[in-house]
């Protein structure tokens, strides 16, 4: 059985995992989308509004979390309170996983708004690794079934 402090180790480990989960980045791509082809058309920035991209929200902060409940609610009381407190502590700490992984994954964004040549408006979120403004001209690319805005 794992104790307290492999347990903690074991949930920062996955915590910290999950904080490397790759986001919607203008300038970040998959394995599976480079050296793919990808539709570029240019269009200028009508506006740019920030916004938040959600966590992730995978077994991995629930299993953690539910891991080391259990271990410190085991730690409460003797016979059945101990098990009544592993119970608790599972569940308590399944929420708590949860809950942490959404929030240290969540990333801060921006949804761009760019007009075409023929008067077509799209709206793309990405995260903010570049700066953009209303006037600027920029590149629309689109391939794999995702699409990014770039200078």
């Amino acid at each position: 059985m794992l104790n307290i402090r492999e347990t903690t180790a074991l949930l920062l480990v996955a915590a910290a995992l999950a904080g490397c989960a790759s986001g919607l980045s203008g300038s970040t791509y998959t394995r599976d989308q480079a050296r793919q082809p990808e539709d570029v058309r240019m269009a200028i920035v009508e506006s740019v509004r920030a916004v938040q991209i959600e966590g992730t929200k995978s077994p991995v902060g629930v299993t953690a979390g539910t891991i080391v409940g259990g271990v410190a609610g085991s730690n409460a009381g003797g016979g059945k309170g101990s098990s009544v407190g592993t119970v608790l502590g599972a569940v308590a700490g399944g929420l708590a996983g949860s809950a942490l992984e959404e929030g240290v994954t969540r990333q801060s964004a921006i949804e761009i708004t760019v007009k075409f040549d023929d008067g077509k408006l799209i709206a793309v979120t990405q995260a903010e690794d570049e700066k953009f403004q209303p006037g600027d001209k920029v590149r629309v690319l689109t391939g794999s079934g995702v699409t990014r805005i770039s200078h």
